[in-house]
């Protein structure tokens, strides 16, 4: 049962990647223009800037681990648990594009 919720936590396509970094990137602008408010000038820019800047060193971190496991996977094959079932089958990015 733990795996099938374990599962949802899982990025599998790069549609569910580009949402999470769009969810990272709103929260990232709020916290900023907090940081604007609470630290005006220079140093509530430069914060505002480091915390976008992080969204965008995650974005690429997640979009480069994602084409890693999916080329993984398709050079392995299916992995297959104790029980017989399929747990990753090989993703075909042309699908996705």
């Amino acid at each position: 049962m733990l795996n099938k919720i374990g599962r949802l936590f899982v990025i599998k396509t790069r549609w569910e990647a580009f949402l999470i970094i769009y969810a990272l990137a709103l929260g990232a602008v709020e916290r900023g223009s907090v940081y604007l408010t609470r630290f005006p000038g220079f140093g509530g820019q430069l914060l505002f800037l480091a915390c976008t800047g992080a969204v965008f060193m995650a974005g690429g971190k997640i979009l480069d681990c994602l084409r890693h496991e999916q080329t993984l996977a398709a050079a392995i094959g299916p992995a297959v648990n104790d029980n017989g079932a399929v747990v990753a089958a090989p993703v075909d990015e042309r699908k996705q594009a």
